[in-house]
């Protein structure tokens, strides 16, 4: 069996990371969606200030996540094309065609 190619290694890893980050980008959306809908719904019942104050709280954090994720997200992923490019010799390999995929999931958010 051929020894493992170490660039594939830095490329699964680097795929890894845009994927994380394209699902917590996400992830941070939705619960920020949610929490919205939840300070609403307490609203319309007539829920205690200071419960309300709390849950502002709450998705003033989740907003704020991601601008910061979005961020981090933008570099993984002009690191990880990069890496595509020097290294497109490996076209052929299975971590190199993942990375293309979790690249084209990405764009969508980044660009």
């Amino acid at each position: 069996m051929a020894q493992a190619d170490p660039r594939l290694k830095k490329i699964r890893i680097q795929s890894g990371v845009v994927k994380r980050l394209t699902k917590e980008k996400d992830m941070y959306e939705k619960e920020g969606e949610q929490f919205a809908q939840k300070i609403e719904k307490l609203k319309a019942e007539g829920a205690d200030e200071y419960v309300l104050k709390k849950q502002q709280e709450v998705l003033q954090e989740s907003r704020a996540m991601v601008p910061d994720t979005l961020k981090r997200l933008k570099s993984a992923y002009e690191e990880l094309k990069t890496l595509l490019e020097a290294e497109n010799d490996l076209a052929e390999a299975e971590e190199y065609k993942q990375a293309e995929s979790a690249l084209e999931l990405a764009k969508v958010v980044v660009e």
